[in-house]
């Protein structure tokens, strides 16, 4: 499935990690449905909570046009306690 990008980890995320939040990047055009049924799915998880939001747009020059590209939106997913989900592999 292409709508959920990759985890992100950044010091909010890693902070959130926790109180048992992930945090994911998703397509611009995913909705929580579609991903709250995925993530349990895939990860064999329950979710409790999701909130989501875009990200910030980032200018730029292309020529004399600018430009303001939107790559994707973020989600913060809460799963029931004793749940979680890997972020790296174990090799």
């Amino acid at each position: 499935m292409d709508e959920v990008k990759y985890p992100v980890l950044t010091e909010k995320s890693i902070r959130l990690l926790e109180r048992n939040q992930y945090t994911f990047n998703v397509d611009l055009q995913s909705n929580k449905t579609k991903i709250k049924n995925w993530i349990e799915n895939f990860f064999d998880v329950k979710v409790i909570a999701m909130n989501s939001y875009r990200l910030p747009e980032k200018g730029g020059k292309r020529g004399s046009m600018i430009v303001h590209p939107i790559r994707c939106k973020r989600m913060i997913i809460t799963l029931r306690t004793g749940d979680s989900i890997p972020l790296f592999s174990e090799q």
